[in-house]
């Protein structure tokens, strides 16, 4: 008997998904069928250096709905404890985010989060603001260094576990897998280490991996089945059934909880080192529950 291959991409741009940080807003709210979950906590600012708590958000950029979306939820939680809080992009350019840092730190902030476009490129700038007795929270992109006070990013492996769950039971556990990652990417290899056991583990067999360098077209010219993070095009796919699920990140949480370990920090109070957020399973049943993560 010939064995199936079933194509599956662990990177970030999959099957008519957009990569998380590439995908655009489309502007349309009032598709959404389902409202943004509200923060599980908003910790209690106290005063800063200067008066108010200031914190400075360096972001990517202003125009994807992935940033868009934590930047959302930092502004929910500054409002709500009355923080000052400035959000900077970077402009899709690792030196315009390394002059925010500058900035900031001059303009003594008592705490900074950034999402990094470079992460080894973001060390020293973060060390700067370390040495100047600012601690940064990194979110979203991982940054390997022990100046930054807190991690918070998705749970990767567990993530990459969820969807290869999903294929082997939709699979009845037999059939190869081929799978189209990035190798190039830290978080994309721990997705697919996490989704490889799974799917070993349930009697399955890894065949070709293909290297689709986070880049959408590369994945999508390789793979149909399932993906990471929804898109309007990802939408249509659960609605029509061939895209069989999404492993949506948590981007709201992502934005409270960086939030409030910068409030923490900046207060002089602890916050974890590492803050994991779990993923979410979208499928054509539950895509309506979801739809909030078109918005900004």
């Amino acid at each position: 008997m010939m064995k199936r291959l079933l194509p599956v991409a662990i990177g970030a741009a999959v099957a008519l998904t957009l990569t998380a940080c590439d995908t655009a807003s489309t502007g349309n709210t009032a598709a959404a069928a389902a409202s943004i979950p509200a923060p599980a906590r908003v910790a209690a600012a106290c005063k800063g250096h200067n008066g108010t708590l200031k914190v400075g958000l360096v972001t990517i950029n202003l125009q994807a709905l992935f940033f868009n979306q934590i930047d959302t939820a930092a502004q929910r939680i500054a409002k709500t404890s009355g923080v000052d809080l400035q959000i900077i992009s970077g402009n899709d350019d690792s030196v315009t985010q390394a002059n925010a840092f500058d900035n900031l730190i001059a303009a003594k902030a008592d705490a900074i989060i950034v999402d990094a476009i470079d992460t080894d490129g973001i060390k020293p700038s973060i060390e700067k603001a370390h040495a100047a007795g600012i601690p940064v929270v990194a979110v979203d992109a991982t940054v390997n260094d022990p100046a930054v006070s807190t991690q918070v990013g998705t749970a990767n492996a567990e993530g990459g576990a969820k969807i290869g769950k999903m294929l082997a039971e939709s699979a009845n556990n037999t059939g190869t897998v081929g799978v189209v990652g990035a190798l190039n990417s830290t978080i994309q290899l721990e997705r697919q280490k996490g989704f490889t056991d799974t799917v070993s583990a349930a009697g399955m067999t890894v065949g070709t991996i293909v290297d689709g360098r986070n880049i959408q077209e590369n994945a999508q010219a390789a793979a149909e089945n399932l993906g990471w993070d929804l898109s309007d095009q990802a939408v249509d796919a659960l609605k029509a059934g061939w895209l069989k699920g999404v492993v949506q990140q948590d981007t709201f949480t992502f934005g409270y909880d960086a939030m409030n370990a910068a409030i923490d920090l900046g207060c002089h109070r602890t916050a974890p080192a590492d803050i994991p957020v779990p993923t979410q399973i979208v499928t054509p049943a539950n895509v309506d529950n979801y739809r909030y993560y078109l918005e900004k």
